[in-house]
């Protein structure tokens, strides 16, 4: 039994979900900048959030093993079918009972507010599948960290914040800018570190199209331009100038893209993945913390 909680929690890929952790926070922090929280709304947003990325790696682990990419050696995967032994059939079941989940959340969610909400909702669930799966999964192509970036940051972002004042504002909007910025940068540090494993499964991901150095230069300018908007949201008084507690992340930030030039080894290819999923989470945190002391303290 304890053998596969381990695995099933390796499947959930825990250290990947701050992308969906993160703009729900943000959305929500936005939010309470004008509204009262609605506590029950929040965590059943959190939670389906979180369980439809959570799907999403299953749906990953599963394609990549139908299409013989994954191996025991790799880091970064789950591997709960190839190095645990975990039968296809299993994670596909799993799989469909983490969506029904999410999906009966999603009823609450729309119950609750509107029902304008379930249409964006399924559409994040498609996106999910379609990443991955399908005969063209999207994470095969240039065109994965773009459509990752505006399905798990604009998108959740504007759901979270919508089902807590019941409309969208131009804030919500600007703020969901950098978090998608960093949703799509953990995705170009995944292809990054995948980019030799890559090559020969005949995908042709963007760190394969613009080859590596100019992919970590792509990934070093949107960690700069995700801190340039939010500089800019507080200079324009659209934000509290406590939300600069996410400039804190810059040092963390800053390493990965040296990082990643002087990787050799797996091992610090997937520690400079880890960062770059560390900086969002610190950032989105941080300004979570920056809007909840604004709320506090402005009367």
């Amino acid at each position: 039994m304890n053998s596969f909680r381990s695995t099933l929690w390796n499947l959930l890929r825990p250290k990947t979900l701050t992308a969906s952790i993160t703009p729900v926070l943000v959305g929500t922090g936005v939010a309470l900048l004008h509204h009262p929280l609605r506590t029950s709304l929040f965590l059943s947003m959190l939670i389906a959030s979180m369980l439809i990325q959570a799907a999403a790696n299953m749906i990953n682990e599963y394609y990549d093993f139908v299409r013989g990419l994954d191996s025991k050696e790799m880091t970064g995967i789950a591997g709960a079918i190839v190095r645990d032994n975990m039968s296809p059939r299993t994670v596909v079941l799993i799989t469909w009972v983490t969506l029904a989940i999410a999906f009966l959340l999603g009823i609450y969610i729309c119950a609750s507010t509107s029902w304008w909400v379930a249409v964006f909702g399924a559409a994040s669930m498609l996106f999910m599948y379609l990443y991955s799966g399908g005969p063209k999964p999207i994470s095969a192509t240039p065109l994965g960290e773009v459509t990752a970036g505006l399905a798990m940051g604009p998108v959740i972002i504007l759901i979270a914040y919508f089902i807590q004042v019941g409309h969208l504002s131009t804030v919500a909007w600007w703020v969901s800018a950098p978090v998608g910025l960093l949703i799509g940068a953990i995705l170009l540090a995944n292809n990054l570190r995948d980019l030799e494993h890559d090559r020969p499964g005949g995908r042709k991901t963007l760190p394969i199209l613009l080859g590596k150095a100019r992919a970590i230069t792509v990934l070093g300018a949107a960690f700069a331009l995700s801190y340039l908007i939010l500089i800019a949201l507080v200079l324009t008084r659209m934000l509290p100038p406590w939300v600069l507690l996410s400039l804190l992340s810059i040092p963390l930030s800053s390493r990965v893209p040296r990082a990643f030039k002087a990787a050799t080894t797996r091992d610090e290819l997937q520690a400079a993945f880890e960062n770059t999923s560390k900086t969002l989470i610190a950032f989105g945190f941080l300004l979570f913390i920056g809007l909840l002391i604004a709320r506090f303290t402005t009367r």
